[in-house]
């Protein structure tokens, strides 16, 4: 059978005893190579890596906490490498972390299948990346330049083959206990822009070479391509709510506020509450006559349904603009903002920028997020990089009514995001207009490892169906 070199990072003062204790046990191991004080990050890492290795399989582990092979898991890794032919492996895995009263306590994390539209750079290979050795050199030698942080990234798009060994191979130390509420925006973190300058330029790149990049060339909205619509009003929030008694009516409360020199109305889908929040609004609505509380008659619509029902109600305006039941408008100014970038910006959806707060809308970090990912040059590009396209949005009725959204509570204003920018230019207001409230009542706060697992392989199917639609134009 092949074998195996193993790549370790060290940093100063970690025990990697275990991890090459835990490598040798294996007959596959030949050896350990100790990386002290480099970042597997950089380009320049990766190069002496896959010139310095010497076996037909090199594993490079990402972590510098003790790591623990399970039983024969090299054995497995290289068996199943051969019969694959992979260029990259990656593995299940269990975690190890530490209570509240500091006892450790081991958990699975499974992960998933890396189709071509996993496309994000925080996609979750796990610590453990195995690459034959022919495939590392070959796409280390053809990287043309030199990244400081996004060389696996870089690495890993070059990658032609990818398998998911979906077995528990490993046992690694897990040191960020954040819920998944908290992981969310590490993306547009200001304190990561660095990062993310270099991922697009790697990503824009990908796209380059496989035909999927689109030439910052957009179509103008024209009413001339739709069927035509008297709309009662210029525009209408739309409020999808379920059991939010907590929030809604704040949410409601600033989107009534909004002053405009246009009529506008504000449209709350509730999905069937059971909390008090149906009362509520009907109390609302009845003292209030731009309020439209819609319940469905249907029992089957997700957050996607719930938006749909909304645009194409007799009710909605000619722009249609989110808030989220858990959030409020930064400003009575707000809508006016909106409806002005429509009309100067001549585009088909617009994003904008929020501050993140706790429930008392206290700031909170990583504080105001702009979305800066996303430009009018490469955005519609980029796009496919990331996990969203920011917020808050808001749309053009007449092409929202053609596309649609798909009937789901995850993803589906990326979906629609991602099949907008296609075609039509998505403008950018970079003023806060609302707040983002963070609390332990958001559906995302904290969700457990199979839930953030089927979230991103839906957006990662989104990208795919986009990425091939792409390729095809």
């Amino acid at each position: 059978m092949s074998s195996i070199e193993c790549f370790v990072p060290s940093m100063s003062g970690e025990d990697i005893s275990v991890t090459v204790e835990s490598f040798s046990r294996s007959s596959s191991f030949v050896g350990v190579t100790i990386l002290s004080g480099v970042s597997l990050r950089s380009t320049e890492t990766l190069r002496s890596i896959a010139e310095a290795s010497s076996e037909k399989y090199v594993l490079i582990y990402t972590k510098s906490t003790p790591l623990e092979a399970g039983m024969f898991a090299l054995d497995r890794i290289v068996s199943i490498a051969e019969d694959t032919g992979a260029d990259m492996l990656y593995a299940d895995h269990h975690t190890v972390k530490t209570d509240a009263e500091g006892n450790p306590v081991k958990t699975r994390h499974p992960l998933i299948d890396c189709q071509p539209g996993a496309l994000r750079d925080d996609f979750d290979f796990g610590s453990v990346l195995v690459f034959k050795r022919a495939s590392l050199r070959r796409a280390v030698r053809a990287m043309d330049k030199d990244y400081e942080y996004g060389a696996l990234y870089d690495l890993r798009l070059r990658m032609k083959k990818i398998v998911h060994v979906n077995e528990f191979l490993y046992t690694e130390i897990e040191t960020d206990d954040r819920k998944s509420g908290e992981k969310l925006f590490d993306y547009v973190d200001p304190k990561n822009r660095a990062v993310q300058i270099e991922m697009e330029e790697i990503c824009t790149a990908y796209l380059k070479r496989i035909g999927a990049y689109l030439e910052p060339v957009f179509k103008d909205p024209d009413p001339s391509d739709f069927e035509p619509c008297a709309y009662p009003v210029t525009a209408s929030v739309v409020i999808p709510v379920f059991n939010r008694i907590r929030t809604v009516k704040d949410a409601v409360v600033s989107a009534l506020g909004q002053v405009c020199d246009f009529e506008y109305n504000v449209i709350v889908v509730d999905n069937h509450s059971t909390d008090g929040t149906t009362e509520l609004l009907q109390e609302m609505a009845a003292e209030n006559p731009r309020l439209v509380h819609i319940v469905p008659a249907r029992e089957d619509l997700a957050i996607g349904g719930c938006w749909n029902l909304a645009v194409h109600s007799e009710h909605c305006g000619e722009y249609a603009v989110q808030l989220d039941s858990d959030d409020v408008y930064s400003g009575p100014d707000t809508l006016q903002k909106v409806v002005d970038a429509f009309r100067e910006q001549k585009c088909a959806m617009l994003v904008g920028t929020y501050q993140m707060t706790d429930f008392q809308m206290n700031p909170i970090p990583p504080g105001i997020i702009d979305h800066k990912e996303w430009t009018p040059e490469n955005g519609h590009n980029n796009a496919l990089r990331v996990n969203g396209l920011g917020a808050p949005r808001a749309f053009w009725t007449p092409l929202l009514r053609t596309i649609n959204l798909p009937n789901t509570s995850y993803g589906e204003d990326y979906a629609l995001g991602l099949r907008i920018c296609r075609e039509y230019r998505i403008g950018r207001i970079y003023d806060v207009l609302y707040f983002c409230r963070r609390w332990d009542g958001n559906s995302d706060a904290a969700l457990d490892i199979v839930k953030v697992n089927a979230n991103n392989l839906y957006k990662d199917s989104i990208r795919t169906w986009e990425l091939e639609a792409r390729r095809r134009r």
